[in-house]
């Protein structure tokens, strides 16, 4: 959904875009098999994992000659990675990384990723060029809310910010009292921060009696979750800003591998220089044409410590035509993961279609979290909603709360029961919103 610019028009916008975005379609493809031909050659000289894989599945990075033959080349999971904790899905000497990163672990081991001093610099310039796509320039200032440490988030956003030339704000999550506080103070630009920690923010402001609409953020850059286009337009008219949303995953390098750009707001470009999608059938493994929902799979086309090839990210989309950058294809907003897909009573939901229905109304926040019981041998679903301050009756807005549950059964086919809670119930996301709790029994 393209929405209108608040303040940063369209007409007054200049991309400076780089030679990579301004290539053509055929350019960025015969870039790709180039790049291609030199990853696969990498990872199965270097990396055991994909010498084993490889040949298990009878093919070799010489039977690579046009894209369509990646298809023939074995994907790569999660369970992989784990299995190869710590560092030996590494292509290059230990000795040789600069940086390692890691995810949090909370599902099994963690995802150990690492970089060369040239893959510091490739994640540096995909990052400045998301952060220019979404309007950001030189002289900018930053409130980057992204979490630092072993997660990708914080520290890919502060090198690319710097390589474009911006003054960094490194305050990294939580604390939002303080959060707010330095916006007002230091009058930043651009904030970088989850759209749910946002929510969050949004709600400190109104607590301090602070108009946003009246704060320097002039764009926000949200990712790391997924999030709709009806939180989009909570937060632009908030703020009067313009929202946009970033993609990235530590496995295939982190914040950056695709931007939406401020002009359209219509996907996010992938950077097809560097990474190169596919969309297959997540039963199947088919890959599937542009247009076609399916599981997001990406191959690395310019990493020397940690390549990658068929990564499934478990994420759905659909690849679609380029627009603001022509040569280059965009993504659809993430509308969730297959494993985080939830199968009640037969009929799969996510998360994000509950997000947009709430937002939908004038009552809810935004705010909310999704209760898997089982009553017998019935699975049951209780969402559970926090009002806005203003709707709050004190009495669980039922009369709002049973419409939601009827829209709900004649929109999406399930059967659910809305709780309405008063403001500040629910805990506060500073990071990834967790908005799954199945409290059903195991086995």
């Amino acid at each position: 959904m393209a929405t209108t610019s608040l303040k940063v028009r369209a007409s007054s916008y200049n991309p400076e875009m780089d030679e990579a975005e301004r290539a053509s379609r055929d350019e960025i493809i015969a870039l790709q098999t180039r790049r291609l031909k030199w990853s696969l050659a990498h990872a199965y000289e270097n990396v055991a994992h994909y010498r084993k894989a490889f040949d298990k599945a009878g093919v070799h990075p010489s039977d690579f000659e046009e894209l369509s033959d990646l298809a023939k080349f074995p994907f790569t999971s999660k369970t992989d990675l784990r299995e190869n904790y710590p560092f030996n899905m590494f292509a290059v000497p230990r000795e040789k990384l600069v940086r390692v990163h890691a995810s949090s672990g909370t599902t099994g081991k963690p995802i150990v990723v690492g970089y060369t001093k040239a893959d510091i610099a490739t994640w540096s310039s995909v990052m400045a060029r998301s952060i220019r796509a979404a309007g950001g320039r030189a002289g900018m200032i930053i409130h980057n809310a992204y979490g630092y440490g072993l997660f990708t988030g914080g520290l890919g956003v502060h090198y690319g910010a710097e390589e474009l030339g911006c003054t960094v704000v490194p305050i990294s999550g939580g604390m939002t009292e303080r959060q707010v506080q330095l916006i007002n103070d230091f009058r930043p630009d651009i904030i970088t921060v989850t759209p749910s920690y946002m929510l969050a923010i949004l709600d400190e402001f109104k607590r301090q009696g602070l108009d946003p609409r009246k704060s320097s953020l002039k764009i926000g850059i949200f990712g790391a979750e997924p999030w709709t286009n009806a939180m989009r337009a909570e937060i632009e008219d908030a703020f009067d800003m313009d929202a946009t949303d970033i993609y990235g995953l530590s496995e295939v390098i982190g914040p950056g591998v695709a931007q939406e750009c401020v002009e359209t707001k219509d996907g996010l470009h992938i950077w097809e220089d560097h990474f190169y999608p596919e969309v297959i059938d997540p039963e199947t493994g088919k890959v599937l044409p542009d247009g076609e929902k399916g599981e997001l799979v990406f191959t690395s086309l310019t990493k020397e410590a940690f390549p990658v090839i068929r990564y499934r990210t478990r994420d759905l989309t659909r690849l679609l035509p380029g627009t603001a950058r022509p040569g280059m294809r965009r993504m659809e907003k993430v509308t969730g993961r297959s494993d985080d897909m939830i199968i009640l009573r037969g009929v799969n939901l996510f998360p994000t279609q509950i997000e947009e229905v709430l937002l939908a109304t004038d009552w809810c926040g935004g705010h909310f979290i999704l209760e898997l019981t089982r009553d017998g041998r019935m699975d049951e679903l209780t969402i559970i909603a926090e009002s806005r301050p203003e709707s709050w009756d004190g009495r669980g807005l039922v009369e709002h709360a049973e419409r939601i549950t009827a829209h709900i059964k004649n929109t999406i086919g399930i059967t659910a029961k809305v709780k309405a809670v008063a403001p500040e119930t629910l805990e506060r996301s500073l990071g990834k919103a967790k908005r799954v709790y199945d409290k059903r029994p195991k086995g």
